[in-house]
């Protein structure tokens, strides 16, 4: 794993190329969606995550248009919520995605966290529609456990789950999964909302390198098989360092560091989240 490049900095999962470390949007509203996804354009993001609860795919459409970016050049993904999960409220705010995106189809479409009121072999087969009329390339979801995961396969291929992935929580048999199946597991708060830049282990591993903890924690994720990353940067500068990966390699010291921290700190659980043990 050590011997990613800047040649590895794209991910081929089903024969589909996904940019490794992406760019992710939660939480950035209004004008400053709008820049930050310009901003990320221009330093070179061609990975752009967004979600319908995010209330910015409209700030991110005009971001995309205005960045001079040819749109087949940019990996686009969305999310739908379980409140828009019946057949045809999905078939229907997918449709209001694409007008906001102003897109003609997202690479990557989203469950964004899984129903326990309809029966997924329903969503799913409205996502497959959505795939065969060509508005989305492919299908995924999110927050979905392993247990589950294996069930979606078996009704629809899917091309990713994205969950909560960083060095203090372990993603083991979602990660089997990916790598049996073919899929991608797309690690959003990469960084553990702030926890990693604190870690004194990161943190050393870092400063051998020349590195931030951060960018320490996103070459460990993206080093893996299968496993992209949506980390989301505020700054300008942040964006720049979060791409700066290519120029260094993790030690086999350094990956052992990292497996020997506790890896049990699940930073977002929302009540209606699934059983994760399942």
């Amino acid at each position: 794993m050590g011997d990613l490049t800047t040649e590895d900095a794209v991910l081929t999962v089903q024969g589909t190329e996904i940019p490794r470390l992406g760019f992710g949007t939660w939480m950035l509203t209004g004008r400053a969606a709008e820049e930050s996804v310009r901003d990320a354009l221009e330093i070179g993001y061609r990975h752009i995550d967004t979600a319908r609860m995010y209330d910015n795919e409209a700030e991110v459409g005009a971001a995309i248009a205005a960045s001079g970016v040819d749109r087949g050049d940019i990996f686009l993904t969305t999310k739908i919520f379980p409140s828009d999960f019946e057949p045809e409220r999905l078939k229907a705010a997918a449709e209001d995605s694409l007008r906001a995106l102003d897109t003609d189809y997202v690479d990557l479409l989203l469950l964004h966290w899984p129903s326990d009121s309809v029966p997924l072999e329903r969503t799913l087969d409205a996502l497959r529609g959505l795939q065969e009329q060509g508005k989305i390339r492919h299908p995924g979801v999110s927050n979905f456990p392993a247990g589950m995961l294996t069930r979606a396969l078996e009704i629809l291929p899917l091309l990713a789950d994205q969950v909560e992935y960083h060095p203090f929580l372990g993603q083991e048999a979602l990660l089997r999964v990916a790598r049996e199946r073919d899929l991608t597991l797309t690690a959003y708060s990469p960084l553990a909302r702030g926890k990693v830049a604190r870690d004194p282990v990161l943190r050393e591993i870092g400063e051998a390198h020349g590195k931030s903890p951060g960018q320490v924690a996103l070459r460990w994720l993206i080093e893996q098989p299968q496993v992209s990353a949506v980390p989301k940067a505020s700054s300008h500068e942040r964006r720049v360092e979060n791409l700066e990966l290519f120029d260094f390699e993790l030690t086999d010291a350094d990956r052992e560091r990292i497996a020997a921290l506790r890896k049990d700190d699940r930073r977002i659980d929302p009540s209606w989240g699934p059983d994760w043990a399942e």
